[in-house]
């Protein structure tokens, strides 16, 4: 089994593992428990459907980050926002079987899956069986800037190859009712942005891409960790703007150093479809999703992250009957108090008591006595 050992290079889309078990056999599984696929047939009757309009605002995919409990926490906090998965590799799921990387709660809708691949035929077999699984979206990767990932000839690398960009969305499309999208850079290396993005918006729309979210920074393959990637090259918003008035039919979402909720908003108000944001939506979640319903999507009241909590005490008790361990869970919990009395001892205790075999939903709640109740404002 090779695992990917990515240590310090953090990305927000960075392979997941790649699991070695038979892939007759996990298929067979899997059809158990396939569900009913949303189709553009179907949409109407479905109450999570309209990805478009939650596409106004997405938590980014974030490797190690947004996995299903993360995802189950931040739908607590914004019933409307896109939620995406951690990357997860064509290869992964069609050679190696792993579908429980795929495995997702029905209160995460809607959310999208990132793949990240770039063999056609394998990326339209991964696309088919994420939609099997129940995913409202299939994006693909072309943002991710890790050695590791270009080793494998997809990531932000893919933004050197246009026309495979092209093949990719329509293998996947061919195979899938749900929207295919793409997340991608504004170029790497040397390339000179102006020039070469028009190029690649014009080809993957060609192919019947409707929606792309462009992180609006170079990625430098060479010479810059992942981690550089996220803050030194500069961000050009501007480009960004300027290819939504280039592209008018074509649904643009921005993605880089957007913190809050009125710099989201305000991106919005300059005429962009959508928002993408990172870290913020993960360290500061209840800063960024509380109050997106209201704020983004212009109907719902703020979310009390208190009321957050004790929602999440009946998934955490599920959860851990079925054999996972809290820490797991409450890592993702850390930040919804940030910048608020009594946040350092809710960390501080989850922090040091979660990975106890003991820990249960008593240690959160014994957490959650320590943050002054009165400095949460909705």
């Amino acid at each position: 089994m090779e695992r990917w050992n990515l240590a310090d290079e953090k990305c927000y889309t960075m392979p997941s593992v790649l699991h070695a078990v038979a892939l007759d056999t996990n298929r067979r599984a899997y059809a158990r428990k396939t569900v009913k696929m949303t189709t553009p047939d179907n949409q109407e009757n479905s109450r999570f459907s309209d990805v478009r309009r939650a596409a106004r605002l997405s938590v980014a995919p974030m490797m190690d980050w947004t996995d299903r409990h993360c995802r189950y926490l931040h739908r607590l906090l914004s019933h409307q926002a896109l939620l995406y998965t951690e990357m997860v590799t064509s290869p992964a799921l069609v050679r190696g079987g792993a579908l429980h990387l795929l495995d997702h709660s029905p209160e995460e809708h809607p959310v999208a899956l990132q793949l990240g691949g770039s063999d056609p035929q394998e990326l339209g077999a991964a696309a088919k069986i994420g939609a099997q699984a129940g995913y409202d979206e299939i994006n693909l990767n072309c943002g991710c800037p890790s050695d590791r990932v270009q080793s494998g000839a997809f990531g932000a690398i893919l933004m050197q190859s246009p026309d495979l960009v092209a093949d990719c969305v329509a293998a996947m499309r061919a195979e899938v009712a749900v929207e295919v999208t793409v997340k991608c850079r504004i170029g790497v290396d040397e390339q000179e942005p102006r020039d070469i993005l028009p190029v690649f918006l014009e080809k993957i729309q060609a192919v019947g891409c409707q929606r792309v979210t462009i992180h609006a920074r170079k990625a430098w393959l060479k010479g810059l960790s992942p981690k550089e990637n996220r803050d030194i090259p500069p961000l050009d918003y501007a480009l960004v703007h300027e290819m939504k008035t280039a592209f008018p039919d074509l649904h643009i979402s921005i993605n880089g150093g957007i913190a809050t909720l009125d710099a989201a908003r305000a991106q919005l108000d300059q005429g962009l479809d959508g928002v993408m944001v990172g870290r913020a939506a993960y360290h500061q979640p209840s800063d960024i999703l509380s109050e997106a319903d209201a704020v983004i999507f212009g109907s719902g009241v703020p979310r009390n992250p208190f009321e957050v909590v004790e929602q999440m005490l009946p998934y955490i008790e599920r959860e851990l009957s079925k054999g996972a361990r809290l820490h797991q869970i409450s890592r993702h919990m850390l930040g919804l108090f940030a910048g608020r009395p009594g946040a350092r001892a809710w960390r501080r205790m989850l922090s040091e008591g979660a990975n106890r075999p003991s820990a249960g939903p008593d240690l959160v709640q014994q957490a959650l006595a320590q943050v002054t109740r009165q400095a949460i404002a909705v």
